[in-house]
């Protein structure tokens, strides 16, 4: 069985992620749980000529100095996959996740209050997707992305690392960069798209002050900007932003990050009640007037939660607030939302269980 072949079959059983370790067989995560797919364990001599065979020459290089390397895997029409390949114990390990060549699945992103459709009419400000690994982040952005190619005529740059889903342009002009091929870093592409003529720009993810500060730039200056950060909910993402920013410079990013925030939407992905698959869990936080002047307010961001609990008219809803009402309707069961809120004894309380 060639490569392709066994990625072929992992994604025909369903798989999200696929892990591929020395001295094991291959794993699955399918819906959530992780799984061997075969018997059979791998050796250290077939995943180490994957270096040779699965690398190109400058992504070769980059593992052999730094025992590490991200890159992006296509099989025409079965899907692309977003690589790790790592060194453990001295061996090659790799883990990829699948991401589907089809678009059209994206239209079935199930957010409350439209969320889609609403994000994707804005005009200029930043929207944050935030959530832990594999919590469908950049399915959400590709949702909201999708939604502005087929009903904009815009001029839309993404800055990725790598590309996981690929665009096709509909009423917009759509242009994907990827970091290491196309760019060398996501500050300096970002700084380099400004001169690119842009309406939106999507960055794959904002990792340090430099992104950041270019990012709330392109915003403050009329573009839409979308973008995600690796935290667990919406006030987190707030304090994670302005902590990128040196110390001397926090008051005016607080400032001028408020200014320019449409909406943070926070995802976790937990197994639905029925075990046929995992429901998204998410809460919203809108760039209303009243979350703008807390977050300008150092000491007020406390009321961020107080804020997000009373917003419901403006689109936004807490963690434990949709636990809930996934709860009631049946879509996941009570220990999966006790377990994955905010406050479980809040939960608790609105569910009346």
């Amino acid at each position: 069985m060639t490569f392709d072949e066994m990625l072929t079959q992992c994604v025909q059983k369903g798989a999200s992620d696929i892990h591929l370790h020395s001295g094991m067989p291959p794993h699955i995560r399918v819906n959530g749980h992780m799984k061997p797919m075969m018997p059979t364990p791998l050796t250290a001599q077939l995943m180490e000529s994957l270096v040779g065979t699965v690398l190109n020459e400058k992504q070769r290089a980059k593992f052999l100095e730094k025992h590490q390397v991200d890159f992006a895997h296509s099989i025409p029409g079965v899907s692309r996959f977003r690589v790790n390949m790592f060194r453990q114990r001295g061996s090659v390990s790799m883990v990829l996740r699948v991401i589907s060549n089809d678009t059209s699945h994206l239209a079935n992103v199930q957010l409350p209050f439209n969320t889609i459709a609403d994000l994707a009419n804005q005009k200029r400000g930043i929207i944050l997707v935030t959530g832990p690994t594999g919590s469908g982040k950049s399915t959400t952005l590709a949702a909201i992305l999708d939604q502005i190619n087929r009903t904009r005529a815009e001029m839309i740059v993404t800055i990725e690392d790598p590309i996981e889903i690929l665009h096709h342009n509909h009423q917009s002009v759509l242009v994907q960069r990827e970091i290491g091929q196309d760019a060398p870093s996501f500050s300096e592409a970002l700084v380099a798209a400004m001169r690119q003529d842009p309406d939106v720009i999507m960055i794959g993810e904002i990792r340090d002050f430099a992104t950041a500060q270019a990012a709330i730039s392109a915003a403050q200056t009329g573009h839409l900007v979308l973008s995600t950060l690796h935290t667990m909910d919406t006030i987190r993402t707030v304090n994670r932003i302005l902590e990128l920013f040196p110390q001397e410079e926090r008051g005016i990013a607080r400032v001028l990050f408020a200014d320019s925030i449409v909406a943070v939407v926070s995802q976790r992905l937990l197994p639905k009640a029925d075990g046929k698959g995992r429901a998204v869990a998410v809460e919203i936080m809108r760039g209303t007037m009243y979350v703008k002047d807390i977050i300008k307010d150092e000491g007020a961001l406390s009321k961020l939660k107080e804020a997000l609990q009373e917003g419901e008219q403006n689109g936004m809803i807490s963690f434990d607030d949709h636990l809930a009402e996934l709860y009631r309707e049946g879509k996941i069961d009570f220990n999966t939302g006790y377990s994955a809120a905010t406050s479980p004894h809040e939960f608790k309380m609105k569910t009346g269980a």
